[in-house]
């Protein structure tokens, strides 16, 4: 077993990179601070797998959907990364093999809902994402009946634009329709 030495100051980029690869817990960065949480659960990992498919099949040419990766919120320092559970971006973009995305680089940021993670997936991302201008955001409640929330960049802040249970059409950023009832189906 090996340990990381945990530093006594604020995450850097550099530092964020060199962090070894653990498959077994789930990390982000705000304001230079690392938070650590359990990687999420096998519900959580096939809905996410499940709704990128669905996106992938209606997306129109020219965008990717892509799950669990690093968007830089603020270079910093101090530095805040967060990984949503899917985001669509350009195909160009997507086709530079990033190591991690830029909020400009985002149409939507999709995050889903797991214990531990509602009070940040539906307060403080919401804050965060409309503040760097990512265009559309949404978020997927698992807990019966599922449900998807999703919300358009206005003014500087979200607005509502769908919602649901059963099949949700959403009109923005790319008209799409997203079963609810077979998002966790294996």
């Amino acid at each position: 077993m090996s340990t990381v030495p945990w530093p006594d100051h604020l995450f850097t980029l550099e530092e964020w990179d060199a962090l070894p690869e653990d498959k077994s817990r789930h990390f982000e960065l705000v304001e230079g601070v690392l938070l650590v949480a359990p990687r999420p659960a096998p519900k959580h990992q096939v809905a996410m797998a499940n709704l990128r498919s669905c996106l992938k099949e209606q997306l129109p040419a020219g965008v990717v959907a892509v799950q669990d990766v690093d968007v830089v919120i603020d270079p910093g320092p101090p530095l805040s990364l967060r990984a949503p559970d899917v985001v669509v971006v350009p195909a160009e973009r997507y086709w530079e093999h990033p190591s991690r995305f830029n909020p400009d680089d985002l149409h939507l940021a999709v995050e889903i809902v797991s214990p531990g993670t509602g009070r940040t997936d539906r307060v403080f991302k919401p804050i965060e994402y409309a503040k760097v201008g990512i265009p559309h955001y949404w978020v997927v409640e698992l807990d019966e009946p599922a449900t998807l929330i999703a919300f358009s960049l206005v003014a500087g802040r979200y607005k509502q634009i769908a919602q649901g249970t059963g099949k949700v059409q959403v009109p923005e950023p790319f008209p799409v329709t997203v079963d609810m009832t077979t998002l966790i189906n294996p």
